[in-house]
């Protein structure tokens, strides 16, 4: 007979209620009865050792917590932004929440302990200020020029640029292969600490939209506003669903990434044609809508002209989103031929200012070898593959 695990019942419970997995999910994680869950929960009876660990597992979380004498204190739930009546976070979303807030408790830790210096954008605004003024600050403690990138992948110039100075940035769709983070759901958060402030940005979005919600992210990171977004870019009306911190943040970005004096210079008549629209939006890295949007708010087109590009930009994106599915065939096909690079995934996932730190701890025998691998999902006999990606 297999040896039982003498857990805590209301551990055990605890441990699956925050993963946000109803009972019938996580028997079938193990392949048991609910009934027979229900049982562990409540202290009828016991699960294996086996049991135990798979479930610890699927609640991402160690084994040795289920033997805790009561439910330990736990990461603080992240303000939730979110436009109202968004639906309640899922599994895949608090599980990126928490391995995040893992990742960003050890290195404020680290960086604290060794009395680094607070980073003095972080918290330098608020949501009084001007969003112009707030976004100019941006630029310029960042030195970007949306006039004029270096190249043709904008987002990645601002993720260096943040990384450079001191922000974590963290981008993925998934948890693993069958669990997906769903961007209507969660498209960012920020964490804004003063040694090490942390943003993550949902991937599963095409490039123009993780860049604004990537720089709504960071203008968080500036008013000190920690908490998690969802529907970034809204439409013009409904803003009363929208959190006070949420429209700031977005004017932030706008101001940012369409700066009024760039725009201003346009050719006034550029408005006037959605082909110029679309190719002025992909130069500033922003889309069509948000483009106009812009534009509108700068009184530089009419309502009539919008809604009339507006219509033509969702014909756009409707047209992005079949090349999406065609591209995501072909993922499909190719993940049957070996699938997408697993290292360049896990440094996305992690971030190359995290990894490059993660390692320089490793090796200098800051931290043990297994909690390195934890805090970057990778083997410690992979980590030169890793590291081999933060150079291409």
């Amino acid at each position: 007979m297999a040896d039982k695990a003498y857990i805590t019942p209301n551990v055990l419970k605890w441990a699956r209620e925050s993963a946000r997995m109803s009972e019938e999910i996580a028997a079938a994680k193990i392949a048991v009865p609910v009934e027979k869950l229900k049982e562990w929960e409540i202290g009828e009876s016991q699960p294996t050792i086996r049991q135990a660990q798979n479930l610890a597992k699927a609640y991402k979380r160690p084994f040795a917590l289920f033997f805790l004498p009561e439910v330990p204190r736990d990461f603080q739930p992240l303000q939730d932004y979110r436009k109202s009546g968004s639906k309640e976070l899922t599994t895949s979303s608090v599980f990126i929440i928490r391995e995040i807030q893992q990742k960003q408790a050890w290195i404020s830790d680290v960086f604290e302990e060794n009395q680094e210096n607070k980073l003095p954008f972080v918290g330098r605004f608020s949501i009084n200020d001007n969003p112009q003024k707030v976004a100019g600050d941006i630029l310029n403690t960042l030195k970007i020029n949306p006039a004029s990138y270096k190249t043709n992948n904008p987002i990645k110039e601002w993720i260096d640029a943040a990384e450079k100075n001191g922000i974590f940035v963290s981008r993925t769709s998934f948890i693993h292969s069958k669990l997906k983070l769903d961007s209507d759901e969660l498209q960012g958060f920020a964490i804004a600490d003063p040694y090490a402030p942390f943003v993550f940005v949902n991937s599963e979005d095409w490039n123009a939209p993780q860049l604004f919600t990537l720089v709504h992210e960071i203008a968080h990171i500036w008013i000190a506003e920690t908490g998690i977004s969802n529907e970034i870019e809204p439409e013009l009306k409904n803003k009363d669903k929208f959190h006070p911190v949420e429209l700031f943040c977005n004017e932030v970005a706008a101001n940012a990434l369409m700066p009024k004096e760039i725009i201003l210079d346009f050719d006034p008549n550029l408005f006037k044609n959605f082909r110029n629209v679309f190719k002025t939006a992909r130069q500033l890295g922003v889309s069509s809508f948000a483009l106009l949007v812009r534009t509108l708010n700068l009184n530089l087109i009419s309502i009539s002209d919008y809604q009339k590009l507006k219509k033509q930009a969702e014909v756009d994106f409707a047209e992005y989103l079949r090349k999406e599915a065609d591209k995501k065939a072909k993922q499909k096909e190719n993940e049957k031929q070996g699938g997408p690079n697993y290292f360049l995934l896990q440094l996305n996932r992690n971030g190359r200012l995290f990894t490059q730190t993660v390692l320089d701890a490793f090796r200098g025998g800051t931290i043990e070898p297994t909690f390195a691998s934890n805090l970057l999902n990778v083997q410690v006999n992979k980590f030169q593959k890793l590291e081999s990606q933060l150079f291409k």
